[in-house]
């Protein structure tokens, strides 16, 4: 059992590239915390080359690659850490990466996850996909960032430096409170990838805890490590899981038509991307409904279980109480300043 105060955790691959490039500064940047790597069973020669060039980088090696949820599971169920900081292999930190939030979460043992700013690794004046400046979510389940709405990303010029509370905070580079994490159950194995940082902040709030932005730690992240964006199997599982988050974790009231609406916007997505010529996208949006469908019942068993812990309660805060949608694509929102 690995034991430190922090551990940054790895969870790689086949990314023995991003691992070569990166790694270096974590280690540079990351002293008095534990630093792993879990591996996926990668194919590549990730293991041997960290055993060759980092032999002080302590190596956990996953049975199988079950995605990034179960794979992390089975790793940080081995560290005995009171903060978990979860990070991309393709992220590059910066000089005080971890104080910032450290001190943050320090203050406040209701605070149960942070991240920091984060920018584009390949246009380091912009906000990146995967987080931006802190992630919320609008009453149909939609993610968006302080600095990215849908797929517009702002330039950064510090309008967003200010240390807020959000609704989730990115797996790309994720500090978690362990026994915050751990009461909720971590991570769902069933995700494999995508949504899941979203899940796991949900059920953490719904139980009592906080969770925020800290800009004061900025990381540039290159993003598409693993799936890239124009993977079908990336729209399979953000469209499937986007579902499965919002049947788990949503408030009863009005749930049903939520689901309801939410399917149907899916079906004009899935067009959009037939019309695009993106069959193969939209057959994934297609096959994310049957599996939705197929994963209901524990969903919802999940749901229950859940909502009957004693510290249980509904969380509304980061929660935009309009269509985001219809606030982006029909009055022409673009930047989340607008919102506000």
């Amino acid at each position: 059992m690995l034991s430190n105060k922090i551990a940054v955790v790895i969870l790689n691959w086949n990314g023995k590239s991003f691992l070569e490039k990166f790694l270096p500064i974590v280690i540079k940047y990351s002293q008095g915390a534990q630093i792993i790597v879990a591996d996926n069973q990668s194919t590549d020669d990730s293991v041997s080359f960290l055993k060759t060039h980092f032999a002080n980088v302590s190596i956990i090696i996953n049975p199988s690659n079950d995605g990034f949820a179960k794979g992390y599971n089975l790793a940080l169920k081995q560290i005995n850490a009171e903060y978990y900081i979860l990070l991309n292999s393709d992220v590059e930190v910066t000089e005080n990466w971890i104080e910032p939030i450290i001190q943050l979460m320090d203050s406040s043992a209701t605070i149960a996850a942070c991240q920091p700013k984060i920018l584009d690794y390949n246009h380091p004046n912009k906000f990146e996909y995967a987080g931006a400046a802190g992630g919320f979510i609008d009453k149909y389940g939609y993610p968006f960032c302080r600095g990215r709405i849908f797929n517009v990303l702002e330039e950064d010029i510090g309008q967003y430096d200010t240390t807020k509370e959000v609704f989730w905070a990115t797996g790309a580079c994720m500090f978690v409170r362990s026994e915050a994490f751990w009461k909720v159950g971590g991570f769902d194995d069933d995700y494999f990838a995508h949504m899941e940082e979203i899940d796991v902040c949900w059920r953490m709030k719904n139980l009592g805890y906080q969770v925020y932005v800290e800009p004061k730690s900025k990381v540039y992240h290159v993003g598409g490590g693993t799936l890239n964006k124009l993977s079908p199997k990336k729209t399979f599982l953000n469209f499937r899981n986007n579902l499965i988050t919002l049947t788990k974790n949503a408030s009863p009231r009005f749930l049903f038509f939520k689901i309801i609406y939410r399917m149907i916007l899916d079906g004009v997505a899935a067009f959009k991307f037939l019309f695009e010529g993106n069959g193969s996208h939209f057959f994934a949006v297609i096959k994310a409904h049957f599996s939705f469908y197929k994963h209901l019942p524990s969903t919802l068993k999940k749901r229950d279980y859940m909502r009957l812990m004693p510290q249980f309660i509904e969380t509304t805060t980061g929660v935009y109480e309009k269509n985001m949608v219809y606030a982006h694509f029909v009055k022409g929102i673009k930047h989340y300043s607008e919102l506000i």
